[in-house]
């Protein structure tokens, strides 16, 4: 793990396994995080047409609240209304009205022009136990297969008497754990649910009452296991936090965070991290073979092609078509996790016609994808090559953070070439020349780039409409 710290303005994380980034997160302080936050809001209007209603929680744009995302406690049932026969919930413009106040958490961030997805089942994670309110369901991740552990970890829920309504979920992080260190964790969930709902009650609406931790504490308390064998920090002060949390979860391991003080490289420099780490903004993905896979986001969807590299001769197509494939299908796997690429996702590969090659890269997409924290769901490869995989977003995204819309093409990717460019403001000349009282000389004012071209490829025509007018044509260049 590698934590570099740029000190009060920016936070980067990179978990690597032998030199390859396996994830990669950025946090700039000026742009909170809310996911997980818990906030007091109260309801802004309900909407009977989508079920849901939104909360001011005391941002810019009101939270989205869905009738199944609401915990039975805030109903307040019109009189003579009852559920029919077989209805899971009850409609929403029944059981709720505007004003009424809540506690939501944030369960997806805020993209684009929608607000953030809110929920009113609460969840606060700890070091071995993820603690929920309003579900009181316990269980074990699912990642955890060894079915010894499992029942032992089940064992020590069940011994914890929980109170209503709570309940836990024993993270990987517990895998091995004493009891005495998983009652621990528990009573500290419990106080911390305890001092939220003291500070709900006198907070006033809407307001913060419980903030998740930030990007560095985040990273040791979910990323920091058993496996990872080296924590590398370029600050001092993070440095020290992080070894005080390392000793008490790895007491046999001290020595394993260290401080970077090289100022000649920097630490992405110093473990060969910098190009990796500078390909997640690509669009284009370089392949072992030659091939390249093209990320296109779309509103809807995101699409991504793979391009096979120079081949020789029709005989090895085909064994070309599954090797760049199987890379590809890594590859993929790997950007959809650092880019937190989430939704529908297509994948157009290269034609392959032996099915058994396509079920052998479907294996190696699915086994590329058991390690990411996301939930994911993996389609078959149709008969037109393309793979839909489906994948939870995680609100970690690094390019959300630190990107934007280009100012020239607005986001499309593409912009007027400067011949239609300069056709245009030809076209408006024209028109201003043409007014009664157009003062003289008459000047036209634009970009540096284009008045170049106007000046270089439209000269002729500028004299000519000058001529015409009996006027003087000028390009300026705006400031």
């Amino acid at each position: 793990m590698f934590i570099s710290v740029l000190p009060g303005e920016q936070m980067e994380v990179v978990v690597a396994e032998e030199g390859k980034v396996l994830e990669y997160y950025v946090e700039m302080h000026h742009l909170a995080r809310t996911k997980g936050n818990i906030y007091k809001g109260v309801i802004h209007n309900v909407d009977p047409n989508l079920q849901a209603a939104f909360i001011n929680y005391g941002a810019e744009r009101n939270g989205f609240l869905q009738i199944d995302e609401i915990h039975p406690e805030y109903f307040q049932y019109q009189p003579g209304y009852a559920l029919k026969k077989g209805q899971r919930y009850p409609l929403i413009q029944k059981v709720l009205k505007p004003g009424q106040e809540m506690l939501v958490q944030v369960v997806k961030e805020p993209t684009g022009k929608k607000g953030a997805f809110l929920s009113t089942y609460l969840s606060l994670p700890g070091r071995h136990f993820v603690f929920s309110i309003g579900n009181d369901q316990s269980g074990v991740s699912r990642k955890i297969e060894d079915e010894k552990e499992r029942a032992r970890l089940k064992e020590v829920i069940d011994g914890l008497n929980l109170p209503e309504g709570v309940g836990l979920i024993a993270r990987t992080a517990g895998v091995g754990q004493s009891k005495t260190e998983l009652t621990r964790d528990y009573k500290y969930l419990n106080r911390l649910w305890a001092e939220i709902r003291k500070k709900a009650q006198d907070a006033p609406t809407p307001s913060l009452v419980y903030a998740e931790l930030d990007l560095a504490s985040r990273a040791v308390r979910d990323y920091l296991t058993a496996d990872v064998s080296e924590v590398w920090v370029d600050d001092a002060e993070t440095s020290e936090r992080i070894k005080e949390y390392a000793g008490l979860a790895f007491p046999r391991s001290a020595g394993m965070v260290k401080l970077y003080t090289d100022t000649e490289r920097s630490l992405w420099e110093r473990f060969n991290l910098a190009r990796q780490i500078e390909q997640i903004y690509a669009r284009e993905v370089i392949l072992p073979s030659g091939g390249r896979i093209v990320i296109d986001p779309t509103e809807a969807l995101t699409a991504v092609d793979i391009n096979s590299g120079k081949i020789g001769g029709a005989g090895t197509f085909q064994k070309m078509a599954l090797t760049t494939n199987m890379e590809a299908a890594e590859a993929v796997a790997q950007q959809l996790r650092l880019r937190d690429i989430g939704g529908q996702i297509v994948i157009d590969f290269i034609e392959m016609k032996d099915p058994k090659h396509c079920r052998e890269v479907e294996k190696v997409m699915k086994n590329a994808l058991k390690t990411d924290r996301a939930r994911t769901d993996v389609g078959r490869i149709s008969a037109f090559g393309l793979m839909e995989v489906v994948r939870q977003r995680l609100g970690s995204s690094a390019l959300s953070v630190s990107t934007e819309p280009c100012p020239c093409c607005e986001g499309s990717g593409i912009r007027r070439n400067m011949e239609w460019q300069s056709l245009s403001a030809i076209k408006e000349i024209y028109r201003l020349l043409r007014r009664p009282n157009c003062p003289q000389p008459f000047v036209y004012a634009c970009t540096k780039e284009l008045a170049l071209y106007l000046l270089n490829h439209k000269r002729e025509k500028l004299a000519e409409l000058g001529r015409r007018f009996d006027n003087e044509v000028r390009v300026d260049i705006l400031e």
